[in-house]
């Protein structure tokens, strides 16, 4: 089911509005006849400052033209609260409430019938295409119509290495490939206030339009790389960077760069800020630290965009697995003798631990300094987990690699992580909040980057996940197929997880893999990417 729409239009709907709403697109959207298009030519120009392009806009609740592009039809909006105006050129109609071109059904029927019947008669008519019942039920019964679908390969392209770059080839990648960036940009939704090719945010929206463009030849980002190299001054150079490094400083870069893109709009999540990097990679990390004496817990929230993760063989002692694990599959993953797991590594991560004398802390219920623990844990999951295994070990006497191989699943479920789960195994119902959460935290892998040598020599790659379960291995200008068991078997360093929020008996993940192929001809991709607004708000 489609969106409800915008509830600003009933506003507009009274009286004689179909009526009101012909005479604008016959006299001043629609022009087929010379006499038309002369009157338009008279008529339409901006009320305020006499121009005849800058987009011009008719408002549809009183005879105002105004510019789009300098703002004027955006003042009379404001100062006369009429929120719906007409673009005259395409015919859309624009809410300045909802601050986007909106789609109306009776709207969209009344302009269709008007342009049909005041077209330019001497000019060849095409109609959109809209299947009908039958077609769409042929499409559903055919396979082989199916299989062609699924095999479409837009979005894959290879990124030329313009020196020891495949560090950053490798995260671009996965960034093109993560849905909800890449929606965003494909809408172009970044309003920049920077100055001219100085936005790395612009340039990530070239990016992705170069990506679903449908051209095969492999990229040449070298204005991505100098822009990269303006904002991160500590990636500067062609010497070889770390990835990890490198997508925290994008995702810090395009955060700070995006913040004027949010619309005013209240942020729901723990960085306080609603741009599209928030909206997708921030999530909340909860630390209680409790006092050995009192058991008082301190409770503190911070944002985080990605979960670091010690590795066995780290000098950092590992935690070892749960007393009484028998070895089978927790999460996906196959436990073999000795192996270790991403779980494994997880509840490392959230296990307490013990601070020591060496690290009192100031007890608000003691008034004094005890020996306390720390735990952490998982308040909000954000819509894309990143999680980074810290196999790079730097110290005053070891430098070196660790190359443990790390089990991981295509399905992974967070709710053994929550802080939710632990005060419910505290009140002693953890089974039952399992089974109430476990569809809520549920993620699908959908990219991972590998590193291959040694902390001196090495190089980068990715795994993207394409379709439901197609894999494709990134290699600089090199693309090609491969199986899920590759995937499985690589020695994972990053691994990007996309929230699979299910709706009926499809996920939302197959719905953003559906429309990379229909990207570059989306005639409503703002309605589109509202609908995946509206379900970023639903999650917890």
């Amino acid at each position: 089911m489609g969106p409800a729409g915008c509830a600003h239009v009933n506003g507009f709907k009274v009286d004689n509005w179909k009526q009101n709403l012909r005479l604008i697109y016959q006299c001043f959207v629609w022009s087929g006849t010379a006499e038309s298009r002369k009157r338009k030519a008279k008529s339409c120009i901006c009320h305020m400052c006499g121009a005849h392009l800058s987009r011009l806009h008719s408002c549809l609740y009183c005879v105002f033209f105004g510019c789009f592009t300098k703002k004027h039809i955006h003042e009379h909006a404001k100062t006369k609260r009429h929120n719906l105006a007409v673009d005259l050129l395409y015919g859309g109609i624009y809410c300045f409430v909802c601050q986007d071109y909106i789609y109306d059904k009776d709207m969209e029927l009344i302009a269709k019938e008007e342009q049909r019947k005041h077209s330019c008669p001497n000019l060849e008519r095409y109609s959109t295409w809209e299947p009908t019942k039958r077609e769409l039920e042929l499409l559903r019964h055919n396979p082989k119509r199916r299989k062609m679908t699924t095999n479409c390969t837009i979005g894959l392209r290879g990124l030329i290495n313009l020196g020891n770059t495949c560090f950053m080839n490798c995260i671009v990648q996965a960034l093109t490939h993560t849905p909800l960036l890449r929606d965003f940009f494909l809408s172009d939704r970044h309003k920049c206030e920077m100055q001219a090719n100085s936005c790395l945010v612009c340039e990530m929206s070239q990016l992705f339009q170069e990506f679903y463009s449908g051209h095969r030849s492999p990229h040449i980002p070298f204005r991505l790389l100098h822009l990269v190299w303006t904002h991160a001054r500590h990636l500067a150079g062609y010497e070889q960077q770390d990835a990890h490094e490198f997508l925290i400083a994008a995702l810090d870069v395009l955060h700070r760069h995006c913040k004027g893109d949010d619309n005013g709009k209240k942020a729901n999540n723990p960085n306080h800020c609603n741009c599209i990097i928030d909206q997708i990679f921030t999530g909340g990390l909860q630390s209680d630290v409790t006092c050995q004496v009192c058991h008082g817990v301190s409770t503190t929230i911070d944002p985080f965009w990605d979960i670091s993760l010690d590795l066995p063989g780290s000098s950092t002692p590992f935690w070892p697995l749960s007393p009484g694990f028998d070895g089978s599959a927790v999460n996906g993953e196959n436990h073999t003798t000795g192996a270790t797991t991403l779980t494994d590594c997880l509840r490392r991560f959230t296990r307490p631990e013990h601070l020591g004398s060496g690290a009192k802390i100031k007890c608000s219920s003691c008034h004094s300094y005890q020996e306390s623990t720390k735990q952490l844990t998982m308040k909000r999951l954000p819509i894309v987990a990143c999680f980074h295994l810290k196999r790079f070990e730097h110290s005053a006497k070891l430098r070196r690699k660790i190359t443990t191989y790390v089990s991981f699943p295509l399905e992974l479920d967070m709710t053994p992580f929550m802080a939710s789960s632990k005060e419910s195994r505290m009140n002693g119902q953890y089974q039952q909040q399992v089974d109430s959460l476990n569809n809520d935290n549920k993620y699908s892998l959908f990219a991972v980057v590998n590193h291959q040598g040694t902390l001196e020599s090495g190089h980068y790659t990715t795994f993207i996940r394409q379709h439901k379960d197609q894999w494709f291995k990134c290699d600089d200008a090199i693309i090609t197929k491969a199986s899920i068991k590759d995937v499985l078997d690589s020695e994972g360093y990053n691994y990007l997880y996309i929230y699979t929020y299910t709706v009926g008996m499809e996920s939302i993940q197959t719905f953003f893999l559906i429309t990379a192929h229909t990207a570059p001809i989306l005639t409503e991709k703002h309605r589109i990417v509202d609908i995946f607004a509206d379900l970023l708000t639903k999650k917890i």
